[in-house]
């Protein structure tokens, strides 16, 4: 538990792995945007 008390204390710690979780949501979020469009198109273009 100290080491959850020491996350939410210091500022440094939780705005580093606040960003780093956003960044990764983002790119999470991008590769499937992509990967959606990307099958999509593709069956667009056989049909």
């Amino acid at each position: 538990m100290n080491l959850l008390r020491e996350f939410f204390t210091d500022p440094v710690i939780f705005f580093s792995f606040s960003g780093l979780a956003i960044v990764i949501g983002m790119c999470v979020f991008y590769a499937v945007f992509f990967i959606k469009k990307a099958t999509e198109e593709e069956s667009n273009q056989k049909s």
